[in-house]
């Protein structure tokens, strides 16, 4: 029998809501056979802000993707945003509970959780707790130490945590759509699993998520994360700008922003008078917006969308300082996220932050992926990858089956019965 499994994943953010159904089986791996993305109501700044607005947007997605996967969704992982997501290092240390000094998986249990116990507000929960190394006696660096013997073991983990009721709020708009939900993922995380090499993990590098209102980060160094955070600014900040200058509503500024960044420059002409006009005319009629015909190039990029792109990059940069990981970064910074997508991103990382860069593209997923197979569906892929690679999923047999165990059951008794006076 194929041990195939179904996982379903919400990635709700402040642009957009995507639901996305992931088939996962030991041979073809993940395969996307369900994917549906709305524009986000009620979410700002990855924080829940109106919940009946919320709902629909979810509601609206979850159905589009049901709909394409012909499947009912029971239950779902749902990533977590915002900026009041924060992180911590915290070490473990347990004995070894076997007289003869053998280490069990009840061993490396108690040592997350010796971890784990660490000292934080009530109004903070844990999201996720990432063993980073072991320590067994005097020998450090072990990644696995199940079967291995000795009689002290240590842990360092990475605890990522968020508001209870930032976190409870968004737990409650996806189950007033009917839905479980299996367990909360930080989006950076989920990002990462879905862009990240396991070079660059080692080497160390760090995962930028541009999305609409928040941008989050995530150090690893040594194969795992070091340091995790969230800046309250994202794509909508450059959309903001764009409307502002060109004096332009945000759909219209959305679309400019779209349109000059998805925009292949043309070889460079022999006229040198040609080529400036090319640089000072973008002819945007196409977009079809009463008040705009053509924009001034030069001034939306250089004069717009760069500076709005250098703030971003230097909080960034101030953020990296702050983790005290900014030097030990061979691999520089992947960026993913709908911001990865937005003219001049690249130019602008090797100014601020001076370092490699690389637009992160999803890997690892087959299947129905034309409409996600771009940066800013990183954190969406990731949640299925995340999940697939470290926790349970539902398998379909259970739900498949069930109208025949029925059917057997009713046989079985109705063949009892023939034996009865």
């Amino acid at each position: 029998m194929s041990k195939e499994r179904i996982i379903s994943g919400i990635d709700i953010g402040s642009s957009k809501v995507v639901t996305i159904i992931g088939q996962v089986s030991e041979e073809n791996g993940i395969s996307i056979i369900g994917v549906s993305s709305v524009p986000s109501k009620g979410i700002k700044k990855g924080v829940v802000v109106d919940i009946d607005a919320a709902v629909d947007a979810i509601s609206e997605s979850l159905v589009g993707a049901e709909r394409m996967a012909g499947y009912t969704v029971p239950s779902v992982y749902v990533t977590v945003d915002g900026t009041h997501v924060s992180s911590v290092n915290s070490p473990g240390v347990v004995a070894v509970s076997s007289p003869d000094g053998e280490i069990t998986q009840s061993d490396v249990s108690r040592v997350i959780e010796a971890a784990r116990a660490i000292s934080i507000p009530s109004s903070r929960e844990i999201i996720h707790v990432i063993p980073r190394s072991f320590n067994v006696d005097s020998q450090e660096g072990v990644q696995d130490p199940v079967g291995m013997s000795g009689v002290r073991l240590q842990v360092e983990t990475h605890i990522i945590s968020g508001s209870a009721t930032s976190m409870r709020n968004l737990v409650k708009c996806v189950q007033q759509v009917g839905l479980d939900v299996e367990d909360l993922v930080f989006g950076g995380l989920a990002a990462a699993d879905a862009v990240l090499t396991d070079t660059e993990r080692e080497l160390g590098v760090v995962l930028v998520d541009i999305g609409g209102g928040t941008t989050s980060l995530v150090v690893f160094t040594e194969g795992s994360p070091v340091y995790s955070s969230v800046l309250p600014i994202g794509g909508k900040n450059i959309t903001n700008d764009i409307a502002i200058g060109l004096r332009v509503s945000l759909e219209e500024a959305e679309a400019v922003k779209t349109y000059v960044s998805n925009l292949k420059e043309p070889a460079r002409p022999e006229s040198k008078q040609k080529a400036k006009n090319d640089d000072e005319d973008l002819d945007v009629s196409s977009l079809n917006i009463a008040s705009l015909s053509s924009v001034d190039k030069k001034y939306l990029v250089e004069g717009i969308i760069k500076p709005r792109l250098e703030e971003i990059f230097e909080l960034l940069r101030e953020e990296l300082k702050k983790s005290g990981f900014g030097d030990s970064l061979p691999s520089g910074l992947v960026v993913c996220g709908g911001g990865a997508s937005t003219v001049g991103v690249e130019e602008v990382v090797k100014k601020v932050i001076r370092c490699p860069v690389r637009i992160g593209q999803p890997q690892g997923v087959s299947g129905l992926i034309e409409e996600v197979s771009t940066p800013a569906f990183a954190a969406t892929i990731g949640t299925v990858i995340f999940a697939s690679n470290r926790l349970p999923a539902r398998k379909i047999p259970l739900v498949d089956k069930l109208p025949k165990i029925k059917d057997y059951w009713n046989k079985a008794v109705g063949w009892a019965k023939g034996f009865l006076p």
